[in-house]
């Protein structure tokens, strides 16, 4: 684990001060240098946080370190601070390219890889709404560390992945520290990395990944309302979009 958890830190070397955080019902918001970064909030968080209100104007390289807390709401911040240090217009977030279509934004990477999945061994990794309806007919197995109908237990993991031939991997699993051990499991199959938890560096090929998912923030303001307001989904109708680059 140590060695991707270093790498990433180790990528971001800024020191500017994080302007905003906001730790959102369903993702959380770091603002650094007038960068969006992201995460997926955890599911539950204490009543008392000995940190609330005193985030605002820290270094960005005192928070980010906080990815490697076993506390989930820290580290949720240590991500997204992690990801506004990263995601800017130098990264290699520009020569990704927007997916477009008809359906829900935060579905068109699944769109857009169905027509290559025909006789493939398939799972997501992390529930995501919807996804059962547009794949009706077509079979995948989801792992999910919270269960819903037809959902399998994140333990199953251990058995399935190294059958699969495509892992679509939530980055949010960065937080809770499965990351290393899911992409170890998936080694022999196709694997795209994504959502708005994820920090876009092309060095994720030495780790196994083959595409990188991510968002391209398309409305700031709106952004950090849908966060602040306590959206999941909606994110992606309007503040950002989806964005795919395939690794060499």
């Amino acid at each position: 684990m140590s060695a991707l958890y270093d790498w990433l830190l180790a990528s971001a070397a800024g020191t500017e001060p994080v302007e905003r955080i906001c730790l959102g019902l369903n993702w959380t918001l770091a603002e650094v240098d007038g960068r969006l970064g992201f995460a997926f909030s955890p599911r539950q968080v204490p009543r008392t946080l000995s940190w609330a209100g005193t985030l605002g104007g820290r270094p960005s390289a005192e928070l980010r370190p906080w990815l490697l807390s076993w506390n989930a709401a820290e580290a949720a911040v240590g991500l997204a601070v992690l990801n506004a240090s990263l995601n800017g217009a130098g990264s290699c977030l520009r020569d990704a390219q927007p997916l477009h279509g008809e359906v829900p934004g935060h579905l068109r990477v699944f769109a857009h890889f169905r027509p290559q999945l025909a006789g493939q061994r398939v799972v997501v990794i992390g529930h995501y709404p919807g996804l059962e309806v547009l794949w009706q007919g077509f079979p995948y197995q989801c792992l999910e560390r919270n269960p819903q109908d037809g959902d399998l237990p994140d333990s199953a993991a251990e058995l399935v992945l190294p059958q699969a031939d495509w892992v679509f991997v939530t980055a949010s699993s960065l937080a809770n520290k499965t990351l290393p051990r899911l992409l170890e499991l998936s080694r022999h199959a196709r694997v795209v990395l994504m959502g708005p938890s994820l920090p876009w560096l092309e060095g994720w090929r030495q780790f196994g990944v083959d595409y990188l998912a991510g968002v391209r923030v398309l409305d700031a303001p709106a952004a950090r309302q849908v966060v602040a307001e306590g959206g999941g989904t909606r994110l992606f109708a309007g503040p950002v979009e989806y964005a795919l680059l395939a690794l060499g």
